[in-house]
């Protein structure tokens, strides 16, 4: 997105400081070290900077730039800043002549609110670093702006009326489902007894019937079938 000047932070973020809040792990430090260049607070959205008033759980959006040294990142390398920042943040990953961004769905626990509660995370493909921006999303407050943001992020399609946290349920069961079709197809594929591939087969459909569910695949389907009879 193209950040107003005015929510320009521009600081460098040491890895120490990270550390310092989050406690990783020895091999998670060594992620850091061996993955991450340097981390950048590039912009600081907040009711002062963008105009918009904040909501419970969204007081504030922070933008980071995170160069990368090999154009890998572990999740847990991003888990970790998250933990250590108490704000929902997007990240931009910049390689090279390249960047992508990525962002979890972050949100204050239902069970304490003082701890917050980071799901899965979700990105973009990897773009030209002189890629053109396009503008925020339009939004009346910080939230409605934040779950914009993540939205755009999310590969599959919203349904309509469904909320953010279940579109995100959604999308963590249909990537739980895909790997389970491709574990399957694979045993397919190795298995050699004709009845136990007749199995495999039988469990593969019902698997794909419930992805193809998720996706709301199912709808469209039965739609275009009465159009047909």
């Amino acid at each position: 997105f193209e950040y107003p000047k005015q929510a320009e932070f521009n600081r460098v973020l040491p890895k120490s400081k990270i550390y310092e809040h989050a406690r990783p792990s020895r091999s998670i430090r060594e992620r850091f070290v061996a993955e991450v260049d340097q981390i950048v607070w590039m912009y600081k959205l907040a009711p002062e900077t963008v105009n918009l008033p904040a909501r419970a759980g969204v007081p504030e959006i922070e933008i980071f730039n995170v160069s990368l040294r090999t154009g890998e990142l572990s999740e847990a390398v991003l888990r970790t800043i998250d933990k250590a920042i108490p704000f929902p943040i997007l990240y931009e990953l910049s390689h090279g002549e390249r960047f992508k961004s990525t962002v979890a769905y972050k949100r204050p626990s239902d069970a304490d609110s003082t701890k917050w509660v980071v799901d899965a995370y979700f990105e973009s493909t990897w773009l030209p670093a002189d890629e053109g921006r396009e503008p925020l999303p339009v939004a009346l407050d910080l939230l409605g702006l934040y779950e914009q943001i993540v939205r755009r992020h999310i590969e599959f399609t919203a349904i309509p009326g469904e909320t953010l946290k279940a579109q995100v349920d959604r999308a963590n069961s249909i990537r739980a489902k895909q790997a389970e079709c491709r574990k399957l197809e694979v045993r397919l594929q190795q298995e050699i007894q004709f009845n136990r591939k007749v199995e495999l087969n039988q469990e593969l459909r019902t698997l794909k019937y419930e992805l193809d569910s998720l996706l709301g695949l199912l709808e469209d389907k039965e739609q275009n079938t009465s159009w047909t009879n």
